[in-house]
């Protein structure tokens, strides 16, 4: 009897994140990116490409918005200019995605596009 060798299904990583600022959320944000993205201080490796699942919270919200997305920038420990390790994650082009880019530009409204430095330019 032979048994049906199967390739492993990766699923995707789950991330919780918990931003408790506007400041650390205009840090985190990725705005120039298609359907935004946040970066997530995580000392876990990740490739380019990957796909991660994301629970976040946004500040006195106790809301924690799931949100699907592709790692599209990674930070290395030990990075220069000692930056904080971590992701970039861009958000899939869904609903849900869609409700959480608006609810946090709405929150930074008047702030994205400052010369304040982030997690990742």
């Amino acid at each position: 009897m032979t048994q049906a060798v199967r390739p492993a299904v990766s699923r995707p990583s789950v991330l919780s994140l918990n931003i408790s600022s506007k400041s650390a959320l205009y840090a985190a944000y990725m705005p120039f990116l298609a359907n935004g993205g946040i970066f997530v201080p995580t000392p876990k490796s990740y490739k380019l490409g990957d796909e991660v699942f994301m629970l976040l919270q946004l500040m006195d919200d106790a809301t924690r918005h799931p949100v699907a997305g592709t790692v599209v920038w990674i930070t290395p420990d030990g990075a220069q200019g000692g930056k904080t390790q971590g992701i970039g994650v861009q958000f899939s082009p869904d609903e849900s995605s869609r409700v959480l880019r608006d609810r946090i530009e709405k929150v930074l409204a008047g702030h994205l596009g400052s010369s304040r430095p982030t997690h990742t330019l």
